[in-house]
């Protein structure tokens, strides 16, 4: 693997600057070092097809290990694309022995340059816990960036591509689940199918269901998590009186309170996991939006590597509208062209981000996940 270094990043590395050598595309990365909120962030892009790896928060020892980080870094952020280990360990195998050298040429700079740009501007999706940015490396790796030739691509699509021809097949795990999320209102029905991959973890199961309710994550969440069975709609219909067997939850703080409940951060736990079972998930607990998940189906053929909706019902609330008694407050006075606040609640909403519910923009979103 040649990893082609800035001036910058070869000091930081104590190497002396070496011309650059030949190496398949595939397997060159080119590298630069930033300062994000003061500490040191290393940005990687592939030069096959411009995807981007990030790793944030490295001190003086990391740098002497940094191969191994690399390495480390590419695996992790690849399985959060839900590409196949056989797949990965492939791609690792044949990249060889890291080699640091100085940067190829001026184009590929200022393409590195860009991808640094991105970097800074999505600081908000960096995980003060982890040295592996996965978050921020898969959004950044989608944006559409210029190839020459007025031609244009999504690095996310590009590795596929390239992977692709790596493992002369599919790359990505191929089974996941179909789930149905209702929106739990008494006068009204809201409601999304949606496939998910099988591994995908609760934070972007999250982050999933916010898209397709066009939420917009001001506030904390979790998961509760009953005893069920699959292909069962009928036993969510109240859980008044069940306890769940666990709480996935989003925030440390909610660990302190003593319970008798098993609780867990959502951190790296997969849905799969704790199935079978009937999920609720609570959002905004102001509010108190409640999510019923049923799990409807699996299969064993899924080709994407994020979620997918397949049919909905309803606009969702917008945010901060005051729960259930304030959404059919704010629908009673858009629904009312004379009402006097009329042409203020509108604009409201408009800010809070409400909207019709368009499956084909809610798809677009869910590519970014």
């Amino acid at each position: 693997m040649l990893i082609q270094c800035t001036k910058k990043l070869l000091t930081e590395l104590k190497l002396k600057p070496t011309v650059a050598t030949e190496e398949e595309p595939l397997f060159s990365w080119h590298a630069n070092i930033l300062t994000v909120n003061r500490r040191k962030t290393l940005v990687l892009m592939n030069d096959s097809n411009r995807y981007i790896i990030v790793l944030y928060g490295l001190k003086a020892k990391d740098f002497k290990k940094i191969d191994e980080l690399i390495v480390q870094a590419i695996r992790e952020i690849y399985q959060k694309e839900n590409i196949k280990e056989e797949v990965i360990e492939a791609f690792i195998a044949q990249s060889k022995e890291i080699t640091f050298t100085s940067t190829k040429n001026r184009q590929s700079v200022a393409r590195l340059n860009k991808a640094c740009e991105n970097v800074y501007v999505m600081e908000d999706d960096l995980d003060q816990n982890s040295m592996y940015q996965v978050a921020l490396s898969k959004r950044a790796s989608r944006l559409i960036v210029g190839s020459g030739n007025n031609e244009y691509v999504k690095p996310n699509e590009a590795l596929c591509s390239d992977l692709e021809g790596l493992a002369k097949g599919p790359i990505y795990y191929s089974e996941a689940i179909v789930l149905k999320v209702t929106l739990e209102l008494k006068n009204a029905s809201i409601w999304r199918r949606i496939v998910v991959p099988k591994r995908m973890t609760f934070p972007d199961l999250h982050k999933t269901l916010q898209r397709i309710f066009n939420w917009h994550d001001y506030h904390l969440h979790n998961f509760a998590i009953f005893a069920g069975k699959p292909f069962d709609p009928d036993r969510m219909k109240s859980k008044e009186n069940r306890i769940p067997v666990a709480n996935i939850v989003c925030d440390e703080e909610f660990l302190e309170h003593d319970s008798d409940i098993p609780e867990k951060i959502e951190t790296g736990e997969r849905i799969s996991d704790y199935l079978p079972a009937e999920i609720t998930y609570i959002y905004d607990f102001g509010d108190d939006w409640r999510h019923n998940i049923v799990v409807e189906d699996f299969i064993n053929d899924y080709d994407l590597s994020h979620p997918t909706c397949l049919a909905g019902e309803g606009d969702a609330p917008p945010e901060d509208v005051g729960g259930e008694h304030g959404y059919e407050m704010f629908l009673e006075i858009i629904e009312d062209p004379t009402h006097p606040d009329h042409q203020h609640m509108e604009s409201w909403g408009e800010s809070q981000g409400y909207e019709k519910f368009d499956i084909e923009m809610t798809n677009r979103r869910l590519k970014y996940i």
